[in-house]
């Protein structure tokens, strides 16, 4: 049985999964991306200098999507709680490493811009070290990521066994969920062992297929909701029975 707790966070779950996608997106690449240079720390702290206001920005966007993790972690626990309460909780546990971990991003832009700042003590370092140092504060949001990223396809995976499980989403949509979250932490193992990987497979293609399959959950939970779980009907031993068989009584 589907009730209404469930259905009311499967409509969370999908406000939240589309939000997150729209977050993290505008945060990364239309106010953080633009700032930095690769392989020039001290052009991308002239740029981070003078856009210190769209820096921040960024800095809110991965604040929000930090908490809009957690939500939709607690939303996806209420809808697959039924299924299997351990799972589903560990599911939710490996998110929020995920989410801890991402919000290392915010400390680490916060130390960049304070490095870039004009306190008194800073004016000890040269200029191209500050520079560096930010560059270096910035570069470790990478480490960050992709350190969290086996516990997000984790997460994903489990959550995808369960949905097939559960019949709540179509099963094609559930399988390939199994299959993209479970290359994604594959990839993600394999890249922290040998970083020169991203060479062979493009970073994108890690995390891309989950970030889908993710994304078409989401849809599907905000505008069809969760399907009805179909369950085999038992015939009526009573009625079926030939009219000579019936009981005396009746």
């Amino acid at each position: 049985m589907i009730d209404d707790s469930q259905r009311r966070a499967a409509r969370i779950a999908g406000v939240t999964g589309l939000l997150a996608v729209i977050i993290v997106v505008f945060g990364n690449y239309a106010l953080l991306g633009p700032l930095i240079v690769p392989r020039d720390a001290a052009e991308t702290a002239r740029n981070i200098i003078a856009h210190q206001r769209q820096a921040r920005l960024a800095l809110i966007c991965f604040l929000l999507y930090g908490a809009n993790v957690v939500v939709l972690l607690a939303a996806l626990y209420m809808i697959l709680k039924p299924v299997d309460r351990l799972l589903a909780l560990v599911a939710a546990l490996f998110r929020l490493v995920f989410a801890v971990l991402w919000l290392l991003a915010t400390l680490n832009l916060l130390g960049a811009l304070r490095l870039l700042g004009t306190a008194p003590y800073l004016q000890v370092f040269q200029p191209d070290h500050v520079q560096a140092l930010a560059r270096l504060q910035i570069a470790a949001n990478f480490d960050d990521y992709y350190v969290g990223l086996p516990f997000f396809g984790l997460a994903a995976t489990v959550c995808a066994w369960l949905w097939l499980r559960s019949g709540y989403i179509p099963k094609p949509l559930a399988v390939f969920g199994i299959i993209a979250s479970a290359w994604c932490v594959i990839c993600a193992f394999v890249f922290l062992v040998f970083p020169n990987f991203n060479k062979i497979v493009n970073d994108y293609i890690f995390d891309t297929p989950m970030a889908v399959f993710e994304l078409a959950v989401s849809v599907w939970l905000l505008f069809k909701g969760l399907q009805p779980v179909r369950t085999p009907t038992t015939p009526n031993l009573v009625t079926n029975l030939p009219h000579h068989t019936l009981p005396i009584f009746l």
